[in-house]
């Protein structure tokens, strides 16, 4: 926890805070999906919950440490991807937290030691017909030389976990079982 608190005072590592809520910026690559999770609203609740709670992170697969059991602003979560020595750990900070009746996430930004710049947002949408949709948009790009050089692969290990998160929405929604708490 002690490194977790070291950067709760860390600068975000871009200077666009918050741009996932409109236009992406220019500059970053892009990532805009969204898929079909559930219908209701108990899948929605259950979905929000599982976001808001990190258990959709570790859901994918991903450890997870955090300053508080939910994502809200200013809480820095460091995710973990990856065992032993080739394991990546990606702190970030909560940028905000959206609870309105049919709409439920957050968004957070790189924080110094992670391997890219920039911001992800995972949003959770009840539509008037009752569908229930989660939404990923974030913007990034390197912020290391290996990052830089590992491009093609960064990319698609970015889509892999992308759809591992959407997966993960799926089952929350559902009513699945709860992944376990590891890295908390």
């Amino acid at each position: 926890m002690r490194d977790l608190d070291r950067l709760a005072a860390a600068p975000l590592t871009y200077p666009e805070r918050g741009a996932t809520r409109g236009p992406l910026p220019p500059g970053y690559h892009h990532v805009d999906v969204s898929a079909a999770v559930g219908r209701g609203q108990a899948a929605f609740d259950r979905a929000a919950a599982g976001v808001l709670g990190w258990r959709m992170h570790r859901g994918a697969g991903l450890a997870v440490a955090a300053s508080a059991p939910e994502a809200a602003p200013d809480v820095v979560v460091a995710v973990r991807i990856g065992w032993g020595p080739l394991a990546v750990t990606a702190p970030c900070r909560v940028v905000y937290r959206l609870d309105e009746p049919a709409l439920r996430g957050f968004a957070y930004g790189t924080l110094p030691g992670h391997p890219e710049c920039g911001e992800e947002a995972f949003l959770v949408h009840l539509l008037p017909d009752g569908r229930v949709r989660c939404t990923i948009r974030a913007f990034s790009r390197p912020a290391t030389p290996l990052t830089r050089l590992g491009g093609p692969v960064a990319r698609s290990v970015q889509a892999a976990v992308t759809r591992r998160y959407l997966r993960a929405v799926r089952r929350l929604a559902a009513g699945g079982p709860r992944p376990p708490a590891r890295g908390s």
